[in-house]
């Protein structure tokens, strides 16, 4: 034991000692020997833009519209002659309907003397003549409750406000992007209303498109929609309803059954006229198609010229100067109709 403790031992350690110093001197003076990288910048792969075909599908163009439970203006009451108020006919306060008489305005005209001439004697004789009287009754334009502050021998002019009648009714009414405002051309009269937290789904009536009150320009958030119009139609009689509760106003502005449909992505224009790029043959290039567009529900937009079914056109829109690949269509915040096609 004594001699592998005092010789064996030893003896490896510097056979082991030996081998790395050899190695290190290699390292030192030969280098790592690395293999240099082939074709490290040629393309392995390709790509391709995504397509897809026309199809055959039932599109309907349902918009759907936030809104709130309004009550409807009062409606100015106008002076029709300009004269003196002679008679109030309707009191302040009282309940009126479309028609009643509110008051009476009197308006008297100076009229130019009568004279004649004795034919015997030639002598002219002046008549003093009673001025023309004139008596206007205004009426109340719509039923409802009068204001009235006009008093009596009052005098206005035509045009002046001389009273209103609030309607007591209700109408709901919600803002609309530039995007609804289009699909709702021609819309029809009538839309589906449902009140939060209130009654059944409802017809209402006397639907109508207006302007917005701000002019339709972009607000300071971007990421809120810009509004271009109004919609609103009233709340039947019948229907309870308060002033302020939150609606949804749906409105069916056409259906169209076996239509010849494509994504809006892949349409430049989503009203009237639009362009398509159809791809013929695998590797061509794709070219530009004029076609004529229908209904859209949003995602889809039927084409009524241009495309037959089974007719393969690029999924996005060419973007010159960028790739459409850049732009995420599904994610709101991203999306960008001059990319997306919508």
């Amino acid at each position: 034991m004594g001699v592998t403790r005092r010789i064996i031992f030893p003896t490896i350690r510097l056979l082991l000692w030996a081998v790395i110093a050899a190695a290190l001197v290699k390292l030192a003076f030969a280098g790592a020997q690395l293999e240099p990288a082939t074709d490290a910048l040629t393309p392995t792969g390709s790509v391709a833009e995504p397509t897809v075909q026309a199809a055959t599908g039932t599109i309907t163009n349902a918009v759907t519209v936030q809104g709130s439970v309004v009550a409807d203006p009062a409606v100015v009451v106008r002076a029709t002659l300009a004269g003196t108020v002679s008679k109030v006919l309707a009191p302040d306060g009282s309940a009126v309907q479309a028609g009643t008489p509110l008051l009476e305005i009197r308006q008297e005209t100076p009229q130019d003397p009568l004279v004649t001439t004795d034919p015997t004697t030639g002598e002219q004789k002046t008549t003093e003549r009673k001025p023309k009287v004139t008596v206007e009754v205004v009426k109340a334009p719509v039923a409802g409750t009068l204001a009235m502050p006009t008093l009596k021998d009052q005098v206005v002019s035509v045009g002046d406000e001389v009273g209103e009648v609030s309607p007591g009714t209700l109408s709901v009414s919600g803002t609309l992007t530039p995007e609804q405002q289009y699909r709702l051309v021609g819309a029809p009269t009538t839309a589906q209303v449902t009140l939060n937290g209130g009654p059944a789904p409802f017809e209402c009536a006397g639907l109508r498109v207006g302007a917005t009150t701000s002019g339709g320009q972009q607000p300071d958030d971007t990421s809120v929609a810009p509004t271009s119009g109004t919609l609103t139609c009233s709340v039947p009689a019948g229907v309870t309803a308060f002033a302020g509760l939150g609606a949804t106003l749906e409105v069916v502005n056409g259906e169209a059954k076996d239509a010849v449909v494509v994504p809006v992505t892949a349409v430049q224009g989503s009203v009237q006229s639009g362009n398509v790029w159809v791809v013929a043959d695998e590797g061509a290039e794709p070219e530009q198609r004029a076609v004529t567009l229908g209904l859209t529900d949003g995602r889809t937009v039927q084409v009524t010229e241009g495309l037959a079914v089974g007719d393969t056109v690029l999924e996005f829109i060419p973007v010159p100067g960028g790739a459409k690949g850049d732009v995420d269509c599904t994610d709101p915040s991203q999306y960008d109709p001059a990319v997306c096609g919508g």
